[in-house]
């Protein structure tokens, strides 16, 4: 086939799918569902910059109680710094060799031939990104800056290129510290709340975690220990999509297969989610002609990392068994 052809049968794909065609990069991880197609987070999109940078805010500014005549401090007190995430890259690629348009000729096998390329290409880059979203990959990986290195105990590790002791407010309260809850045992509603505690930064509705996420198994646990009305669900985008999900005590608690076993996350959406480059939200190129092999080659390239923006609102916990 002509690259001419090639890209005229991409661009129908992608333009007469309704939607299709792009939700595949979406549906097989509830969390990057969530954050990420529904942007229901921190939602970046830089156009440059060396890494992505995240401000933060962690104190309050000088100020206080007085009388008529007492005098009033206008010292300025630094409350805002900013964590910086490493671009990660990822890409799918899908190559056409020639004997492949030779064995599938005719319109209807090209079209099939190219389409069924292109998806797999598409489902590469979603995989890559959905297996390291709860990893403890750090900055210096290639893969994602994942939930396990949010949440991590080690005090002296970076996260974002700030450790624990690095960021401490005037209370001496440490907002960059990592939560996770070791304790283990069968998981419980009591042991949700414990972990859904140690994550609170304030009260208020956007002061304490608003969305957990958990193996099925254990989510199946969850399930079956609440009542009817505590597990009701309206019908919205996620449940459409095929997860699995309820509510319970204000927060959506969802099975994801990309959870590591044992594990429960919960997460404060004001304060994580993703930042993308403006060019590199699943972006893809042109066809081309391949260098050696007769045959022509796309790829789709996704460029940017998680982030966060108050790493003491996210936590886990693990070794939580069913029974």
């Amino acid at each position: 086939m002509i690259l001419e052809e090639l890209n005229e049968i991409t661009n129908d794909y992608f333009l007469l799918e309704d939607g299709s065609a792009t939700d595949i990069y979406f549906t097989t991880s509830f969390l990057v569902d969530y954050l990420m197609k529904q942007q229901n987070g921190l939602w970046e999109r830089p156009n440059g910059g060396k890494k992505i940078r995240v401000p933060l805010e962690y104190d309050e500014s000088e100020g206080g109680w007085y009388q008529r005549n007492d005098p009033l401090s206008s010292d300025d007190r630094e409350i805002i710094d900013a964590a910086y995430f490493a671009w990660k890259h990822v890409y799918g690629n899908a190559t056409i060799y020639r004997t492949d348009s030779l064995y599938n000729a005719g319109e209807y096998a090209e079209v099939q031939l190219v389409t069924s390329k292109v998806k797999n290409a598409q489902k590469t880059a979603r995989n890559k990104i959905a297996k390291t979203i709860y990893s403890a990959s750090g900055d210096a990986a290639s893969s994602l800056t994942g939930l396990l290195s949010c949440c991590s105990a080690a005090t002296t590790t970076p996260y974002g290129e700030i450790t624990e002791d690095g960021l401490v407010a005037a209370d001496g309260t440490k907002r960059w510290k990592g939560n996770v809850n070791a304790t283990g045992g069968t998981i419980t509603l009591d042991i949700i709340r414990t972990i859904a505690s140690e994550a609170k930064i304030h009260d208020g509705t956007d002061g304490k975690p608003n969305l957990g996420t958990t193996t099925e198994v254990l989510f199946n646990k969850v399930n079956s220990l609440l009542q009817t009305q505590q597990r009701y669900v309206k019908e919205e985008d996620s449940v459409k999509a095929g997860f699995l999900r309820l509510v319970f005590e204000g927060k959506i608690i969802a099975a994801d297969d990309y959870v590591p076993t044992g594990y429960y996350f919960n997460m404060n959406g004001n304060h994580i989610g993703f930042g993308i480059h403006a060019k590199g939200y699943f972006a893809r190129t042109e066809w081309m002609d391949l260098q050696g092999p007769a045959g022509q080659t796309m790829k789709v390239f996704w460029d940017g990392n998680m982030i966060c923006n108050h790493r003491l609102a996210q936590g886990c916990g693990s070794g939580l068994t069913p029974t």
